[in-house]
């Protein structure tokens, strides 16, 4: 598979807009003017005091003159008695500078006592958000060890890579199959390699053609598309720990990889994820249409429509992402309209679309507008995929794997490097190794990972 249909400028990446910046303030007016009440009441009182001999108003019986010690407070005095203040005539209010007289007494200021309470509040604001905050995050940590523990044999907050901490190569195979109970719901129609080496992020894409033929089980002379595999070690989806583990190994034999960890995707409900965050946007490198089935149960609706797909931009839905990432049945299934690209519906051109699915949802998961949509999400993705590899594990790697970096390699086993089409003995076409040389295939993808 060509290069060409993986663009460096692909704009499905992730984006993660600048924070906005501060707001302005609102000006000189409703400042608040922090200082000591003391030197406030000093500065408003008048520039003689009481005579000695002229006894000053009684404060529900405090003694006529303050000690000095009180006089340092940094709070207001008690107020005057009722009706201590004089009547003022209408119209004639207090001095500029007083805030009302009785003599030459200043009226006491409240203002203290209001930044107390203010503050008081605002305390307490802070308070309730951070309880707020903690409830959300017990609740979101346990969400999170319960969806772990659902997905993956692992513990949750175990790792078998010391957290992705390691320099040696990481591998993780990505298998997608139909679900449900029909026949042909188990079969991988989709295998991908994603090969990372954590302490760089350098990341490969490796598909393996479907259609690839294989000895299966293991040294029994029966040959099988490589496909059936985990159907057939699984024991038809009854055993999805054998099935996969017996998948990675017959991928690992393929290639020359140690491929260790292995994710399940049902495409069933792939499609509810990819319609939990709002759909994916995908860049289509190629114009095609294909014929693709109402249903994947041919029993329930063996019915056929058409899926066209237009070079460009687009934003997919799940149902559409999914078609496009499968589809590979000829127009002439379904309809007397032309095939715009057969080369599209060939194993090879169907492996490096669901590259592109991938990526796409990816990106989208990376994107912050997306976070709160994540517990949807979750729930969506119990029911889709199944590793094992850790919570902790896979997240990392995920975190770390970097598909943006233009030197990220897109490895496509076709016809164009080391595959050849060959013919099984009931007429079926397959996929086979060029000269029957199953060293072509190793030997290609070490030459093509980004070290």
């Amino acid at each position: 598979m060509s290069d060409n249909r993986y663009r460096p400028d692909d704009d499905t990446e992730a984006f993660s807009p600048h924070p906005p910046q501060p707001g302005q303030g609102q000006g000189s007016q409703g400042k608040l003017i922090l200082g000591n009440f003391h030197q406030q009441q000093q500065n408003q009182r008048p520039a003689q005091p009481f005579p000695p001999q002229q006894p000053g108003p009684q404060h529900f019986g405090q003694p006529q003159h303050t000690p000095a010690h009180h006089q340092q407070r940094d709070y207001a005095p008690p107020r005057p008695a009722p009706n201590a203040y004089p009547q003022h005539q209408p119209g004639q209010g207090p001095q500029p500078g007083q805030g009302g007289q009785f003599g030459n007494t200043p009226l006491p200021s409240n203002k203290p006592l209001k930044k107390r309470s203010k503050r008081r509040i605002g305390c307490l604001s802070v308070l309730v958000v951070l309880v707020v905050l903690l409830i959300l995050g017990v609740i979101t940590s346990s969400r999170a060890l319960a969806f772990g523990s659902a997905i993956s044999t692992q513990s949750p907050l175990s790792t078998q890579t010391g957290y992705m901490t390691t320099g040696d190569r990481t591998n993780l195979l990505v298998m997608g199959y139909g679900g449900g109970n029909h026949d042909g719901a188990n079969l991988t129609d989709s295998l991908v390699v994603i090969s990372m080496i954590p302490s760089t992020q350098h990341t490969s894409l490796v598909s393996i053609p479907r259609d690839l033929w294989v000895q299966n089980p293991p040294d029994s002379g029966n040959f099988t598309k490589i496909n059936a595999v985990y159907q057939t070690a699984s024991n038809n989806g009854q055993n999805r720990q054998v099935g996969a583990d017996a998948m990675a190994k017959k991928v690992s034999l393929v290639t020359g990889m140690d491929v260790k960890y292995w994710m399940m995707i049902d495409f069933t409900g792939f499609k509810a994820f990819i319609d939990s965050i709002g759909g994916v946007d995908v860049y289509v490198p190629d114009s095609f249409n294909a014929c693709y089935p109402n249903n994947d149960d041919a029993a329930k609706d063996a019915s056929w429509r058409v899926v066209d797909f237009e070079k460009g931009n687009q934003h997919m839905d799940g149902a559409t992402a999914i078609s496009y990432a499968r589809a590979r049945e000829p127009m002439s299934q379904c309809s007397d309209k032309p095939s715009k690209n057969q080369a599209e519906l060939s194993d090879f051109g169907r492996s490096a679309r669901q590259q592109i699915i991938i990526k796409a949802a990816l990106a989208k998961m990376r994107d912050i507008t997306t976070w709160p949509r994540f517990f949807s999400a979750m729930d969506s993705l119990e029911k889709t995929i199944h590793t094992n590899m850790s919570l902790a594990d896979l997240g990392l790697f995920s975190q770390k794997m970097d598909l943006s970096d233009p030197h990220t390699a897109h490895i496509g086993l076709s016809t164009s490097n080391v595959m050849a089409i060959d013919t099984a003995s009931d007429g079926e076409s397959i996929v086979v190794p060029r000269g029957n040389n199953w060293s072509l295939i190793p030997d290609y993808i070490k030459q093509n990972l980004y070290n």
